[in-house]
């Protein structure tokens, strides 16, 4: 790397920190200020406050990154420009290409990064949040939130839940049913309950309902012929089944909430379930192309602000923030055509990548070397 590409680094990288922290600061204080009676009427600590909004930096980092990038490209591009050392440079023989090599360099390792921390960080933020959300903000919606759930348990034993709470770990009103091994139309047992909670808290080191579902409130049927028994129970010992806390909880989150190996994983379980799966696959396709937005925006960016014009660097701010939401708005439009199932979902997450990418080029050719 030369000294010209080391300066030109330093200082479009410094401009891009300064860009995503101010980004930052404005989405969270209009934010808070939208908040602010939520937080107030649901008596949140401010610790929580603080960590709703950590767990919110990692989504607003995502968003406004392309952003930043535009802003850096063009604040550090025009700075060169107005005080002639752009033209300086190309003077002693260095091609608008050449210049453009360390900002396409910064731009290709950002969306590389990107891709991870919106697979990984983003997600894991996003459940943090979501967390704080349902146990302070909407605590009455937080167990009623999720859809009913249907498991089998081995061979002879299916299990439904209406809904569960993932903070406190209990499912309610919960149904178990247990066949025969040797016939799996004749219905053995069954349990209905109330409650489903994992272990007792009181139980002591070592119990065998420490470690395992427990029933609650509930009563058990026990079929032999035509003939039935029910006994009603207080607490009873399910044991351990095939699901536990953590495995509800991830079948209980949001996309936005997944990782890309859960992402792919929900998709597939939705599938095999006959579900339509194509809005699930634009955002698992999209996480991966809008990362490369970093990209578009510089190309976009650079060949404009090398320009001097007389108006300075006002229009050129205006013209490359106009396809900067265009470019986001295109993205948002074609997402619809996606979801509806009009177009193919890899397609569609990388149309507006192929499209402004392509008329970024095209720029780039027109501009003066």
């Amino acid at each position: 790397m030369t000294i010209f590409d080391r300066y030109i680094v330093r200082q479009f990288l410094a401009t891009v920190l300064f860009g995503l922290i101010t980004f930052l600061l404005i989405f969270v204080v209009i934010d808070m200020m939208e908040r602010l009676d939520d937080f107030i009427d649901a008596n949140v600590p401010f610790q929580i406050i603080l960590q709703y909004y950590l767990a919110f930096t990692p989504e607003i980092i995502k968003l406004m990154t392309p952003v930043a990038m535009l802003l850096g490209a063009l604040f550090v591009v025009g700075r060169l420009t107005n005080q002639n050392e752009l033209p300086a440079m190309k003077s002693s023989g260095l091609s608008l290409y050449r210049f453009l090599v360390p900002f396409l360099v910064v731009a290709v390792v950002v969306s590389m990064l990107s891709i991870y921390f919106n697979g990984w960080i983003v997600p894991y933020a996003n459940q943090k949040k979501a967390a704080i959300e349902r146990t302070h903000l909407r605590p009455s919606q937080g167990m009623r939130s999720t859809l009913p759930l249907f498991f089998q348990d081995g061979r002879s034993r299916l299990v439904s839940i209406n809904y569960y709470e993932g903070v406190r770990r209990i499912g309610y009103r919960v149904s178990v049913e247990e066949f025969a091994d040797t016939n799996a139309t004749v219905l053995r047992r069954r349990y209905d309950a109330l409650q489903m909670e994992w272990g007792h808290p009181w139980a002591s080191e070592g119990d065998s309902t420490r470690d395992g579902w427990i029933l609650t409130n509930g009563a058990v049927r026990e079929f032999e012929g035509e003939n039935q028994r029910i006994t009603a129970f207080e607490h009873l010992a399910l044991g351990r089944l095939s699901i536990s806390p953590t495995d509800i909880e991830k079948k209980q989150r949001r996309p936005d909430e997944m990782n890309y190996p859960d992402l792919r994983e929900f998709i597939a379980n939705q599938q095999g379930a006959g579900q339509d799966v194509s809005r699930w696959m634009v955002d698992y396709h999209n996480r991966i192309a809008f990362p490369f937005a970093s990209v578009i925006v510089v190309l976009f960016g650079v060949p404009f602000a090398s320009i001097k014009r007389r108006s300075g660097i006002a229009i050129d701010f205006g013209v490359c923030v106009a396809v900067t939401f265009i470019y986001l708005g295109f993205m948002k439009t074609s997402q619809v055509f996606g979801y509806n199932g009009d177009l193919n979902p890899m397609l569609t997450a990388w149309l507006a990548n192929i499209i402004f990418l392509a008329l970024a080029v095209v720029n780039l050719l027109r501009v003066q070397k």
